[in-house]
């Protein structure tokens, strides 16, 4: 399997996001898909409101470590496929950040096969977000 680049510069749009369960529909032995969208929260921070993070990765070291999820998760679940789409560069609070879109034959494996995707790429992928607040001070983000 070749790798793939799961970085898209700026927010990840409705249309793209449509897009991609579209091109599924031809693929007839897929009885499920789950869906995660990561949305920027306008968190407030000791008095100020995130208006942004902007996101930064070593985009090789990155990309290799998400061929490895991705490999390590279809041999653990039953999945016809699976897609990983994260933001390089600012997006709003408001906007989609994380796209991650698995297909199985049955339901049940699609989404623990989510809940799986989701909780390893949040710990272990190599990225990095700033958080911008409306003043326009900044702190890199701590995932929680």
């Amino acid at each position: 399997m070749k790798k793939k680049n799961v970085f898209v510069e700026g927010a990840i749009t409705p249309d793209f996001i449509a897009n991609s369960i579209a091109k599924h529909q031809t693929k007839t032995t897929i009885g499920a898909h789950d869906i995660f969208l990561g949305q920027v929260r306008a968190d407030e921070i000791d008095g100020k409101t995130v208006a942004a993070i902007e996101y930064t990765a070593y985009e090789e070291m990155a990309n290799t470590k998400f061929d490895e999820i991705r490999e390590a998760t279809f041999e653990k679940f039953d999945l016809t496929c699976m897609h990983i789409y994260h933001s390089l560069g600012t997006v709003k609070a408001g906007e989609i950040c994380l796209f991650v879109f698995v297909s199985s034959p049955r339901r049940k494996q699609a989404i623990k096969a989510l809940e799986h995707l989701v909780e390893v790429i949040k710990a272990e992928s190599p990225i990095f977000g700033k958080e911008i607040f409306e003043d326009e001070t900044h702190q890199w983000k701590v995932n929680s």
